[in-house]
């Protein structure tokens, strides 16, 4: 072959392409790796035979560097069996052919000034190697000394080697942390390894790979019915794709959707299927979010209402179970790993893991704890010393957190329910703290409260939670420390909040058992249960704690403004348990009763009286909560306590409602998931055929330059998009007003059309004579027309205008001239 086949005249291209694949087949075939044989056939072997897989590959080396500038020919084909070849556990053979990488980028540097088909290629043969078996520690070091040794030679070409180097570094010590777990029974384990590969894959824009690792991830999730993490994960993928009717590429499809030929199917396609998910984990705030990204496309782009019908009904029943459905809130916990024997991506770094539901920390640690059987469990929260972070044992440290709720600029001064609040306490956190007692001074047996001090450590995730895993490292903390009278006024709003969230849910739903509320509010009232807030008394309203600490005036202010506010809370608690206890539990409410009178008079006397209106008041309108209210009123977090503390005296009455109205029950044919069907199927069904039409119907006279003007992102920023997607309801400088409505004005209150009406009648009028223009209604009388808007505006008035009636059921005369006035 040198000396017939290899000048350029006789140069057989494809006859030294046949020899290399050949050789490299020879040497990888199973009947030669002696490490897979017991030590004595091996030795045998090698006695007999030699390792012919050393021979032929020097060999191989030799023929490669006789090729000269053919070189080229074979880069980057020959990058994948080179890579096979080296990727033999045999040091010599190794130590002889890893140098043919430095010549192959070598030579495509000469040629191109660069060497990104080599580079492309390696990546792309080693992730498939690596996952096969191959591979390991030792061909990794070998790889990063040889090359960069080979480069040392080459002074312009050594930086970009390094860079090359370090590379394949990094993504070879990934690759084999996922094939050591890829068979573990945690599957925690490969999903965080499948999470570090797929986000490598990003960082150097890889977009094939990393969409490969996120459909890996998606099912690891669905396997273990992780359906917020599965949809958070597709999320990232049709994050890449455009509402355009632009092919799609090899790079973004995936073979369950080779039917979805553009980005718009193959995007609304994983739109319906993320949809889906998010119901299922009960994240119906997201998929609402979705869903109108829907609709604007359904009604702005390609007009099918129907599609728009179903995607609106679909909205409707989320928003329904989200005020309807109860959804408990997570837990979230506090996982370290330390010491040397756990792998490198859990090694010495602490984790926030969300809980699923009704997961106590009890199962949840024993759970955790299976996974690896040998560490012992750390009984202390305080970090670990330098001395257990470099010790072989293993150590797991577990504890409960507590989320911090997140200021939300859109629900600002703006009557939001209970169960919106609710959901955004436990999701889109990123902030969690813990908190234990700690002493300082001297301690009074009698009152723990004057000397109890608080350490809160803090702790900031990469990502937010939810995410596309339950779990995301901690990438900061820290400390501070809370003096008793801080923690009372923080404990007093807690408690005032539990009253009055407490007493939203026994207004809103008639059939709690009256329990929970009687063990609330008979703590607080009676001194002999748990003391009340006398012991704070006792601790700060005292002229010794007031001499000695001049700088917390404004402090004990709030505090004694927060007791003042409790007797009316407690006050609606009462009345309310008053008409829902049993005859059995009527002495304990009467001695409750009896402990809240005494309080009452001596609170009001010290502190000042505060007032709430009668919660049997109405309004028109939607109703507010009395948790809301106080809110607007209550400073909360720490962080507030030294602004303004003067609080009104009294709350008016349009600003909450105890009552909660009812909606109407709307006729429907659900499924047993509670998802809507009926018209659906027969949608469906078209969906294919409407789909493969969109296409085709184009208006005659739409002009390019009558598109939108929408500013898009270039592929390569496109692609660079966060990880985790949960902070993506951002919405754009430059977007639709349907995208602007579609969160910052979920409370805001609408107006019917009935009293718009009345309140513009011209505006009625005008419409009233449009409607009788139309020519499918038929003609009418000039008198049955003045007759007609009479009885519609009489309707109108008693619509927004309900007359009281005595007890036999008959207006009086005085509402009956005022109905015939109107």
């Amino acid at each position: 072959m040198n000396h017939k086949f290899l000048e350029n005249m006789n140069f057989e291209e494809q006859l030294w392409n046949n020899y290399f694949h050949l050789a490299v087949a020879f040497i990888t075939q199973d009947t030669l790796q002696l490490e897979q044989f017991s030590h004595g056939k091996c030795i045998k072997i090698l006695n007999k035979y030699g390792d012919m897989r050393r021979l032929i590959g020097f060999a191989i080396r030799d023929m490669w560097y006789k090729l000269g500038q053919n070189k080229i020919r074979f880069i980057p084909g020959m990058v994948g069996p080179i890579l096979e070849m080296t990727l033999i556990p045999e040091a010599e053979l190794r130590k002889a052919t890893i140098p043919i990488f430095f010549d192959m980028m070598l030579c495509e540097y000469k040629h191109t000034g660069e060497f990104k088909k080599f580079e492309n290629e390696i990546i792309l043969k080693l992730d498939h190697e690596v996952e096969g078996g191959r591979g390991d520690e030792q061909y990794l070091h070998l790889f990063e000394a040889i090359l960069i040794e080979c480069s040392s030679s080459y002074p312009k070409i050594a930086k970009s080697v390094e860079m090359f180097v370090s590379l394949i570094k990094g993504l070879l010590e990934k690759l084999l942390d996922y094939r050591a777990v890829m068979n573990d029974e945690s599957k925690d384990n490969r999903m965080s390894c499948t999470v570090n590969l797929l986000n490598f894959y990003k960082e150097i824009n890889r977009e094939e790979m990393y969409i490969r690792y996120l459909y890996k991830l998606r099912d690891l999730h669905l396997d273990s019915e992780n359906y917020t993490e599965a949809a958070y994960t597709l999320l990232l993928h049709a994050s890449l794709l455009k509402w355009s009717d632009e092919q799609c590429t090899p790079q973004v499809m995936q073979t369950e959707f080779q039917s979805s030929q553009t980005h718009r199917h193959l995007k609304e396609h994983l739109y319906e299927m993320i949809i889906e998910y998010f119901d299922k984990g009960k994240m119906w705030e997201e998929a609402i979010g979705l869903c109108k990204e829907l609709a604007e496309q359904y009604e702005m782009e390609i007009f099918d209402y129907e599609l728009l019908s179903q995607n609106l009904i679909q909205q409707a029943k989320f928003y329904e179970n989200i005020m309807k459905i109860l959804r408990p809130k997570p837990d979230y916990f506090a996982v370290g790993y330390y010491g040397q024997g756990f792998p490198t991506f859990l090694r010495n770094k602490m984790f926030i893991y969300r809980g699923k539901e009704y997961e106590r920390r009890e199962d949840f640690q024993a759970q955790l704890m299976s996974h690896f059987p040998n560490a012992e469990k750390m009984n202390t929260t305080t970090p670990p010393d330098e001395k257990q972070k470099n010790s072989a044992v293993q150590y797991i440290q577990c504890f409960t957190v507590q989320p911090v709720l997140e200021e939300h600029p859109q629900f600002k001064n703006k009557p939001v329910p209970d169960q919106v609040i609710n959901f955004y306490k436990s999701n889109y956190v990123q902030r969690f703290h813990y908190s234990r007692p700690i002493r300082k001074g001297s301690v009074d047996p009698e009152n723990e409260f004057a000397s109890m001090w608080i350490e809160r450590t803090s702790f900031i995730t990469a990502y937010k939670l939810p995410g596309i895993l339950r779990w995301f490292e901690v990438v900061s903390m820290s400390q501070t420390t809370i003096s008793p009278l801080e923690n009372a006024i923080e404990t007093m709003s807690m408690t005032n909040e539990k009253i009055l969230a407490m007493i939203n849910q026994y207004q809103s739903d008639e059939n709690l058992p009256i329990n929970p509320l009687s063990m609330l509010l008979n703590g607080i009232v009676d001194p002999a249960v748990m003391g009340g807030f006398a012991k704070y008394e006792k601790a700060f309203f005292i002229d010794e704690y007031t001499r000695d600490h001049p700088e917390d005036q404004e402090k004990l202010s709030r505090l004694k403004d927060l007791i003042a506010w409790q007797v009316p809370f407690l006050a609606a608690g009462i009345k309310i348990h008053e008409r829902r206890v049993s005859d059995s539990l009527r002495p304990f409410h009467k001695r409750m009763e009896e402990c809240f009178r005494h309080l009452k008079v001596k609170v009001e006397k010290q502190y000042g009286v505060r007032e709430l209106p009668d919660f049997d008041d109405r309004r028109l309108g939607r109703p507010t909560s009395m948790l809301r209210s106080y809110r607007q009123m209550s400073i909360i977090s720490l962080s507030s306590l030294n602004s303004d503390c003067t609080t009104p005296s009294k709350i008016p009455a349009e600003s909450f409602e105890l009552e909660v109205m009812s909606p109407k029950a709307t006729e429907s044919v659900s499924d047993e998931n509670g998802r809507l069907i009926g018209s659906q199927p027969e949608v469906k069904m078209r969906k294919c055929r409407k789909r493969e039409k969109r296409s085709s119907v184009v208006l005659a006279d739409k002009k390019p330059s009558e598109l939108p003007d929408v500013k898009c992102l270039s592929r390569k920023y496109e692609f660079m998009s966060d990880t985790n997607l949960s902070e993506h309801l951002d919405v754009p400088h430059k977007t639709s007003v349907l995208k602007q409505m579609s969160f910052a004005s979920r409370s805001m209150p609408t107006i019917p059309a009935l009293t718009l009406s009345v309140c513009c009648p011209a505006l009625e009028e005008t419409n009233v004579s449009q409607r009788m223009s139309q020519t499918s209604i038929p003609p009418i009388l000039e008198t049955d027309k003045k007759t007609l808007k009479r009885k519609k505006m009489n309707q109108i008035f008693k619509t927004i205008y309900k007359p009281k009636q005595p007890e036999d059921g008959k207006c009086t005369g005085e509402q009956q001239s005022d109905v015939s006035e109107l």
